[in-house]
């Protein structure tokens, strides 16, 4: 039985990575354990919003994230036929200290899974380790584990705490809510990327259309892809339909299941249909999440990122959550010589904040300003927008949801992280 960390983290993605390099950064012994056999680039886009950023710039890895994806400078609403509705200046250009960063999801996954093994040695990281059990005492939990790729037994883990961040299908967080379901009220989403020129100058995040009609989110992730000046530019299309039909995470996007809500969107600054059909991948994801829970923490066994919070992908949030999780966790952990206590102040210090943005993804996430506008001016074009909505209103309206997410200029500013 292995027993050399104090803190075994079950799973692998951003928060447990995260997480790794900030207990690592306060002299705090900790391994990974991931259920897939090899960590590689899969997925699509993410979009990196300042607080995100402010997170992973103290782990030193900013300058590295920038250089791989692709600063916005602008946030642009636009309704279903092309018509900008508001945009606002985003990370350095709206005064913050750190830039927003869209980036291909894969990227950031190595560049944080390489950081660990550099930082902490190769074998922190331990891939195909699924976790099949938990056991705990008053010295310690016992972690069993069986191999991915083959169902045979691996050697237990023994830690003085475990730490959950193995997402919304979390099998330690099922072992305390046997019980819970997946909340679902009929959104379903499709992703891809596709290379093209870039669109209204290469550093734009858009979203257009409302989710009742239609919507679409672009923004690119990897600039000059082939040489040419083409990006890779990140879509994801989310259809409200009278259905409790989820989508399968497991296989391929299908054209003829969404396509046709785009057909006409012709704009004179993009073809959102062409755009789709050119894409070189296609996924489709059911838009789901959880209701809050005000319990994370099992005396020695606590939750973090999606895990604790699984929450829409509305408004580029979920990852910033999740490393806001893992600094104030590591922090926690060394404040406190008893390590149950510090999982209960973290808990305290986390569960109504990550609630509040659950529930606020749901209802008022960033496309509310979208969804807002067509219910003033209805399913048509507008002449003059200020006859409906003023930009002040709307820029509040974006504020509302800054503020509750945890990144206005004020609250990013104010918050360093640090040793």
């Amino acid at each position: 039985m292995n027993q050399n960390s104090k803190v075994a983290i079950v799973g692998g993605g951003i928060c447990g990575l995260a997480l790794a390099l900030n207990l690592h950064r306060r002299g705090i012994r900790c391994r990974v354990f991931e259920r897939v056999p090899e960590i590689k680039p899969l997925g699509v886009g993410i979009t990196l919003l300042p607080h995100a950023m402010r997170e992973l710039t103290a782990l030193g890895l900013g300058d590295e994230l920038l250089a791989a994806g692709i600063e916005n400078r602008e946030s642009c609403f636009f309704n279903r036929f092309g018509q900008l509705i508001y945009k606002e200046p985003r990370g350095k250009f709206a005064g913050y200290d750190v830039p927003e960063v869209g980036i291909h999801r894969g990227r950031l996954h190595l560049i944080l899974a390489n950081a660990v093994r550099d930082r902490l040695g190769h074998d922190a990281v331990r891939t195909n380790h699924e976790c099949a059990g938990v056991v705990q005492d008053e010295q310690g939990v016992t972690v069993s584990f069986k191999e991915t790729s083959t169902g045979r037994q691996l050697e237990d883990v023994r830690a003085e705490v475990v730490i959950a961040c193995d997402g919304i299908n979390s099998a330690i967080r099922k072992r305390y809510y046997p019980d819970e379901k997946l909340a679902f009220a009929g959104i379903n989403s499709w992703r891809g990327v596709t290379r093209r020129k870039p669109i209204l100058g290469g550093h734009t995040y858009m979203r257009i259309g409302s989710i009742r009609t239609g919507k679409i989110v672009i923004y690119p992730i990897i600039d000059n892809i082939d040489g040419e000046g083409n990006q890779l530019i990140n879509w994801m299309a989310d259809i409200h339909r009278d259905t409790f039909t989820l989508n399968d995470w497991n296989k391929p996007g299908n054209l003829a299941d969404f396509l046709p809500v785009y057909k006409n969107w012709n704009f004179d600054w993009l073809d959102v249909a062409q755009m789709i059909r050119e894409s070189e991948q296609i996924l489709e994801y059911p838009m789901v999440d959880k209701d809050p829970i005000e319990t994370w923490t099992f005396d020695r066994i606590t939750l973090a990122g999606d895990a604790a919070h699984p929450m829409y992908p509305r408004g580029s949030n979920g990852a910033a959550q999740s490393l806001i999780d893992a600094r104030t966790l590591a922090d926690a952990l060394q404040r406190h010589s008893d390590a149950r206590s510090a999982l209960k102040a973290y808990e305290a210090a986390r569960v109504t904040a990550a609630a509040n943005v659950v529930r606020t993804n749901r209802q008022f996430p960033p496309d509310f300003i979208n969804t807002k506008v067509e219910e003033l001016v209805g399913d048509r074009p507008f002449q003059n927008l200020d006859d409906y909505i003023t930009q002040d209103e709307l820029r509040t309206l974006s504020e509302n949801y800054k503020r509750v997410a945890g990144f206005t200029l004020t609250d990013v500013t104010s918050v360093r992280p640090g040793l």
